[in-house]
């Protein structure tokens, strides 16, 4: 029998996702690839493993899934209620997946896209250089109940285990924002308004991008909306008609003619993308040699992942201060309640 991961049910828009495919702009197709980049290393990470593998994106809540021989997997991004057979597992960490077990992912309890790795990666066939979905173009589709996905062979079966910690980026906060070559369209006043007031994420909002909503009027930029169309990327934030801001994502169009206030850096945006509606996100301006520094950050931290992984749970064998741990604590708490204590 041939690895194969089987979809029993799974959320509306789970798709296979990987970096996504750039170079073909030209060609009127956007990069694409999962919402949360950040969380594809993390899980590569976790299953030691190239960040080019290919995982399952489940936008909201996960689903019910199934492999046909044992594998290793590994759980990221927006935090869900996961089982296997029943049993609770631990999310950001990796676990070994028996043949024929039910592995169940629940609602988001944070943030708005969970990521499912295998150990091997997904194997789906790679279209235009990638095996990522881009729904956008109809590229790929979302993956209906009954769907059996190959998974390549893993190199490093059996090794589990590992456990990430992974600071929050699942509700909002500060984005950085570098300005861009409409920015002077707006006022010093409209600029500064933008960055002084908090924006609460819309309910309308997919893998193209997010609609920001704040109190009081809407922006409006000095060039109305005579802006000649010409290339967008992700991150960029535009003005649309109404003079709403909206965050463009991984499967946005490839130009526009709305002017852009600034865009968003790179590895500020899967926090834009993981917001939930409601939760509040503020902007701030930083200059490119910020940005720059802010990148080869995030860039080097990515590169590190591995050296932050610990394990899942403690060997005895390795812990040399057992008596700081309370191993019997609830044996002693149990005796003193028999005492009287």
């Amino acid at each position: 029998m041939t690895r194969a991961l089987i979809v029993h049910r799974a959320s509306p828009g789970t798709s296979v996702q990987d970096a996504g495919r750039p170079g073909h702009l030209a060609d009127g197709l956007s990069r694409g690839g999962a919402a949360d980049r950040l969380a594809l290393a993390e899980g590569a990470a976790l299953l030691r493993q190239d960040t080019a593998c290919a995982a399952l994106e489940m936008p909201g809540m996960g689903g019910e899934f199934e492999v046909t021989k044992d594998m290793r997997i590994a759980l990221t991004g927006a935090p869900m209620r996961a089982s296997i057979d029943g049993a609770r597992i631990v999310w950001n960490a990796s676990h070994a997946l028996p043949a024929g077990a039910r592995l169940s992912i629940g609602a988001a309890e944070s943030g708005s896209y969970g990521y499912l790795h295998l150990g091997g990666g997904l194997a789906t066939p790679s279209i235009l250089g990638a095996r990522s979905a881009h729904l956008a173009a109809g590229i790929g589709a979302p993956l209906a109940p009954g769907s059996r996905l190959p998974v390549a062979p893993d190199p490093r079966p059996g090794d589990t285990g590992q456990l990430l910690d992974v600071p929050s980026r699942f509700e909002g906060g500060t984005i950085r924002v570098v300005p861009g070559p409409q920015t002077g369209f707006f006022s010093p006043a409209e600029r500064e308004r933008f960055t002084s007031m908090g924006f609460r994420r819309d309910t309308r909002g997919n893998r193209m991008g997010v609609r920001l909503l704040c109190d009081g009027e809407g922006f409006h930029s000095e060039a109305g909306l005579s802006v000649l169309s010409e290339v967008i990327t992700p991150g960029d934030i535009q003005i649309t008609g109404d003079g709403s801001p909206f965050v463009l994502l991984s499967e946005c169009q490839t130009t526009g003619g709305y002017p852009r206030i600034g865009s968003v850096l790179p590895c500020d945006l899967p926090r834009v993308a993981q917001a939930r509606p409601g939760d509040t996100l503020r902007y701030t301006f930083v200059t490119l040699d910020e940005a720059v520094e802010a990148e080869r950050r995030a860039a080097s931290h990515i590169r590190t992942l591995r050296n932050h992984l610990r394990p899942l749970v403690r060997d005895p064998g390795t812990m040399h201060d057992l008596l700081a741990y309370q191993l019997i604590s609830g044996v002693t708490a149990g005796d003193d309640l028999e005492r009287g204590m």
